[in-house]
């Protein structure tokens, strides 16, 4: 049996998987070295190379012996995405709910984090593969809006404690904007990019115009400027 081992050292681990009700223990063995093998694939190789053969394969298993824990690619697709997400979830709440610091030194931890983590080889390869999935499957679209909505839960908390004024809708809009900034940063700064060594510059203007664009706006000015 493959090891199920990291491929990051970053503060973010690579998934979170969640046991299965009623599994037993051999059973929760390869539902994880499966998930590792589809990502390791993911990142070696790229999403064409994501298929149940290959991943069986990678797994050392037949291609039957993985339809029993998964019956289709997008069974497997849909737990390898949650377990994704669910491994950023604990970190972030850890830094949203810190007692200990400011609302604004708060989301300047979420944000070194994300970007840090960005520069890992894992992030700047899976994501960016899941992003060119999303023009032509439905299904893998559906999933990574998904997964992105439960990312942004932090930002939306940290918005409305900084400036609590502005209306649900127009916080979306800003945490949105938070979101893709960084995540833009991927192909410019990600693992081996041009601009990767520039990261730590990159996450201090990051800071400071987040923190200033929540400051400053005020409610309704979004929805002025767009109707204009």
């Amino acid at each position: 049996m493959l090891g199920v081992v990291p491929l990051t050292e970053s503060f973010v681990q690579d998934l979170k998987i969640t046991p299965r009700e009623g599994g037993y223990a051999r059973g929760q063995e390869g539902l994880e070295q499966i998930l590792y093998a589809a990502l390791n694939i993911l990142v070696e190789q790229g999403s064409k190379a994501l298929t149940l053969r290959r991943i069986a394969s990678e797994c050392g298993m037949k291609a039957g012996n993985l339809a029993y824990y998964f019956p289709s690619k997008e069974e497997l697709l849909r737990e390898l995405l949650n377990a994704i997400i669910s491994s950023y979830e604990e970190p972030f709440d850890r830094i949203v709910h810190d007692p200990s610091e400011s609302a604004e030194k708060r989301l300047e931890n979420l944000v070194v984090l994300i970007l840090d983590d960005i520069t890992t080889k894992k992030t700047t390869r899976v994501f960016p593969e899941l992003w060119a999935m999303t023009n032509h499957d439905p299904f893998v679209q559906e999933r990574v809006n998904e997964l992105y909505q439960r990312a942004r839960v932090a930002i939306l908390e940290l918005i409305e404690e900084i400036n609590p004024a502005l209306p649900p809708d127009e916080r979306e809009i800003v945490a949105l904007f938070i979101s893709a900034s960084m995540e833009g940063m991927t192909i410019f700064a990600g693992h081996e990019k041009p601009w990767c060594e520039q990261m730590p510059a990159i996450e201090r203007v990051a800071v400071k115009s987040f923190l200033h664009v929540i400051h400053t706006l005020k409610p309704g000015e979004i929805r002025a400027s767009t109707d204009a």
